[in-house]
């Protein structure tokens, strides 16, 4: 299978850093799930370290289940506070990260990772604060791939992952709760819906802090 390296177009590094802003908040992946339909959502992942949370444009890499490689010759595609998506169907029996995959990250600014499979040297990757989403852990490393004989990444291509299609340079959103994906061309929508909840959300807590029963809030908001 022919290697496939794409370039990406980025969105507007306003709307990254508008989307980094809201970071701040409590549960910034619920607030753009929340924002719009179009937004992709994704749960059940493992993190090193709760607290965790970033945005950025992914960088999406595509493998086939039955042919996983290292994927280190990605990382000169990437961009300072880009997010490597990883695609390898889920498999959980070879780790495509670890402590090295890390270090090389944190030396290219890459933002995070998000890998729907297995990762390793988790204490390492905890040690170096290096934002990390993954499905499973495993001491066995994946084999390197063999330019021109078998080297089956595909770069900056859809990829899916829990039934979301993510596409290079779409936003990722990611905290303890899981994945947002927002399309750019619904960034500034989604920017503006979340502004919105926030400060609905602002309201409602000093209601319910003021007395406000379930049914007052019903009654003046349909739902909360």
């Amino acid at each position: 299978m022919k290697a496939v390296y794409n370039d990406v177009v980025r969105p507007d590094k306003a709307q990254v850093e508008a989307f980094n802003d809201i970071l701040r908040f409590y549960s910034p992946s619920c607030l753009v799930a929340d924002a719009s339909p179009g937004v992709g959502a994704i749960g059940g992942w493992q993190t090193v370290k709760r607290e965790h949370k970033i945005a950025g444009p992914a960088l999406t890499v595509d493998l086939p289940a039955d042919l996983l490689v290292d994927i280190l010759p990605v990382l000169p595609r990437a961009q300072p506070g880009d997010v490597v998506v990883l695609a390898c169907q889920g498999r959980v029996d070879m780790a495509m990260w670890g402590g090295l995959m890390t270090t090389l990250s944190q030396m290219a600014g890459i933002a995070g990772c998000v890998v729907d499979g297995a990762v390793r040297d988790v204490d390492e990757v905890r040690d170096l604060d290096f934002p990390m989403w993954f499905r499973s852990v495993v001491p066995r490393r994946c084999p390197p791939a063999v330019p021109g004989q078998s080297e089956p990444v595909r770069v900056n291509v859809p990829i899916e992952i829990g039934g979301t299609v993510i596409n290079p340079g779409d936003i990722v959103v990611a905290d303890e709760n899981g994945v947002g994906v927002v399309p750019p061309a619904l960034a500034d929508t989604v920017l503006a819906e979340v502004h919105e909840l926030l400060e609905k959300e602002a309201v409602v807590r000093d209601l319910i802090n003021g007395g406000a029963t379930l049914a007052d809030l019903l009654a003046r908001f349909g739902h909360i």
